[in-house]
């Protein structure tokens, strides 16, 4: 429950209080991130459900990726901008991290985070429309995958920025591999939660395979870019993840 507590800190804006805190739990904490992610895409979802009650379906897809977003504090987005600027140009590693330290943002960045904006909107525009049981599972998925995916990377790659100068300094170094396996148990029992809601095993799986597919894109792009992650790596690693398992749910059956 404590790296829970401190996972749920650490990704959303919720007013978490703890009575002391070891950098060693944020290092540790990273097991939860798909239960998280699960938790705010249920937000999601339930605000989805809602809203089309009232305003057409791409109404509803915005309002409810606007409580996500809000319920993060834009954490991921704002490393995919990041990300885009420093990785979209042809320049040096020292150059690229200089420029993900940056909180400007650049043409790139802009364009990465308006068309990934206007894809998930669309994309839930899509799924509103289907039958109860798809955006409820889109939206919990999505959120629980990717963020297991941003930890399938950060387990697998060494830090790649300057371990001194990390905003997560416990987060740049070796993060254990049960955390890992912690949090694909996590997505396990998700699954689980979701097929009892009445969701079909083949879309989920094929959900996974393609946060799988997302995950080890941006694994080989950062490897070969600044030779391991970052921060701001791990949240285009969620974004590009969560945007290819709605793509996956969305897809005709």
């Amino acid at each position: 429950m404590r790296l829970f507590l401190v996972a749920l800190q650490f990704l959303t804006r919720l007013p978490v209080r703890l009575n002391r805190f070891e950098p060693a739990w944020l290092n540790d904490c990273v097991r939860h991130f798909p239960l998280v992610g699960a938790l705010v895409g249920a937000v999601g979802a339930a605000v989805l459900i809602g809203a089309t009650q009232l305003w057409p379906p791409a109404v509803a897809a915005v309002l409810a990726l606007t409580v996500t977003v809000a319920l993060t504090g834009g954490f991921h987005e704002d490393g995919l901008a990041d990300t885009f600027d420093a990785l979209g140009g042809v320049v040096g590693r020292d150059k690229a991290l200089a420029i993900m330290k940056d909180s400007r943002i650049g043409s790139y960045g802009a364009l990465a985070l308006g068309l990934t904006l206007l894809l998930r909107a669309a994309l839930l525009g899509v799924l509103a429309s289907r039958p109860l049981w798809v955006p409820v599972a889109a939206l919990v998925a999505s959120h629980a995958f990717a963020r297991a995916a941003a930890v399938g990377v950060m387990v697998s790659l060494p830090y790649g920025g300057d371990v001194e100068h990390a905003k997560a300094k416990p987060l740049a170094l070796a993060v254990a591999p049960r955390n890992f396996f912690i949090a694909l148990a996590w997505c396990g029992l998700i699954m689980g939660a979701l097929l009892a809601l009445g969701a079909y095993l083949p879309r989920l799986i094929a959900a996974l395979a393609a946060a799988t597919l997302a995950a080890l894109l941006m694994r080989q792009w950062l490897k070969r870019r600044l030779g391991g992650y970052t921060g701001d790596g791990l949240g285009a690693t969620e974004q590009l993840a969560e945007i290819a398992v709605l793509l996956a749910f969305a897809a005709a059956l």
